[in-house]
C-alpha cells in the first residue's frame, strides 16, 4: 500500500523569514561598539534581570550571549563558535570614512589587525558550576586569637 507524501512546508516563506528575523543576533559593528571600555563594564555588570538566562550575570562580550552559570561561559570561550567571533573582530568595523577612500576621496589605508582577547573571568568554579567565593560573610563571627604573653 503507497501512501501519499504530505506537504506542509509548502509555501511558507512568510514563516521562513519570522524564524530568521527572530534568531538575529547582533553584528560586529555592533558588538565593537559594545567592546568600548565604558559600554564593556556595563554589560559585564548588569543588575539582575530574571527574564535573561543566568539572571544576566555571565555574559560572553564578543558573541553577544548570556548564558546560565560561570561553568557555560567558560566551556563557551573553548568552543570553535567563540574562536571564530574572535578571528572576525580582529579587523576593524568599516565605516563611512573608508567607503569615501575607497571611492576616491582620500589615500587608501589597509584596515589594521587588533588583537582581541578572551574576557577575563575572576571566579573559580567547583565541580557542580557553582563559584567560590574566598570572602568572609559579614554575618559570620571572626576568631579572634588572642597572644597571652606570660612573663615569669
Amino acid at each position: 500500500m503507497t501512501y501519499k507524501r504530505k506537504k506542509y512546508h509548502h509555501g511558507d516563506t512568510h514563516l521562513k523569514k519570522r524564524w530568521r528575523v527572530r534568531n538575529r543576533k547582533k553584528d560586529l559593528d555592533q558588538i565593537d561598539d559594545d567592546l568600548k571600555e565604558g559600554n564593556s563594564d556595563k554589560l559585564l555588570n548588569q543588575s539582575v534581570d530574571l527574564d535573561l538566562p543566568g539572571a544576566a550575570q555571565h555574559y560572553c562580550l564578543h558573541c553577544a550571549r548570556y548564558f546560565i552559570d560561570e561553568k557555560a561561559l567558560s566551556e563557551h570561550f573553548k568552543t570553535k563558535v567563540h574562536k571564530r567571533r574572535l578571528k572576525a573582530l580582529e579587523l576593524e568595523p568599516y565605516s563611512i570614512e573608508e567607503s569615501e577612500r575607497a571611492a576616491g576621496h582620500g589615500n587608501f589605508k589597509q584596515p589594521t589587525k587588533r588583537k582581541i582577547v578572551t574576557q577575563n573571568t575572576d571566579k573559580q568554579i567547583d565541580d557542580d558550576g557553582d563559584a567560590i567565593i574566598d570572602d568572609v560573610s559579614p554575618n559570620k563571627k571572626k576568631k579572634v586569637e588572642e597572644k597571652i604573653d606570660n612573663d615569669p
